[in-house]
């Protein structure tokens, strides 16, 4: 797989084994913000989640990969693709990248890179869209970054920690006709 191979990590397909990475990263309550959660996880449940990720894109409108680091193979976060809409050619864009000291490093820098290359190549979308938070500073600029264009805002969309925010909508359009 070509498009999900980069210099530093590799995108792959969930596995059992992340039953525990999930648990931690879904439980996170610093985290159900982006998530859109307001209750925790059991590992029942991810367990059972992890059971049917192998169904196709295109009947769950949903992928999420996982991201790791190439040299060790171990996990630094998730980056999901959401709301597939084959008819519209597009989809949503989620990454999340879990510890402190694995930010700022690159990481999610090229895991969107990857994500976006195989949802224009495998999945013939023209254009891939985010939805990031006006205090989201860093996702901000790693969107823009990426040649993501901020193109709307949601006034008051997400009411979290007793205030609403505004979400800005990003969206990268494929520079090649469908």
């Amino acid at each position: 797989m070509k498009t999900l191979k980069g210099e530093h990590i590799f995108l792959r397909a969930l596995e059992l084994s992340d039953l525990d990475f999930l648990y931690n990263l879904e439980n996170d309550e610093t985290l159900w913000e982006v998530s859109n959660t307001t209750t925790p996880y059991s590992k029942y449940i991810l367990n059972q989640y992890l059971e049917n990720s192998h169904r196709d894109i295109y009947d769950v409108k949903q992928l999420r990969l996982v991201i790791c680091k190439s040299e060790n193979n171990t996990v630094v976060g998730f980056i999901d693709l959401f709301d597939f809409d084959p008819k519209h050619n597009r989809v949503g864009v989620g990454i999340v990248i879990f510890s402190e000291e694995d930010k700022r490093k690159g990481f999610a820098s090229e895991a969107l890179k990857l994500t976006c290359d195989y949802a224009f190549s495998h999945l013939n979308v023209h254009q891939v869209f985010a939805g990031i938070t006006e205090e989201n500073k860093g996702s901000i600029m790693l969107f823009e970054k990426a040649g993501f264009e901020k193109t709307g805002v949601k006034k008051d969309w997400i009411f979290s920690e007793g205030k609403y925010k505004d979400e800005y909508l990003y969206q990268l359009i494929s520079q090649f006709a469908n």
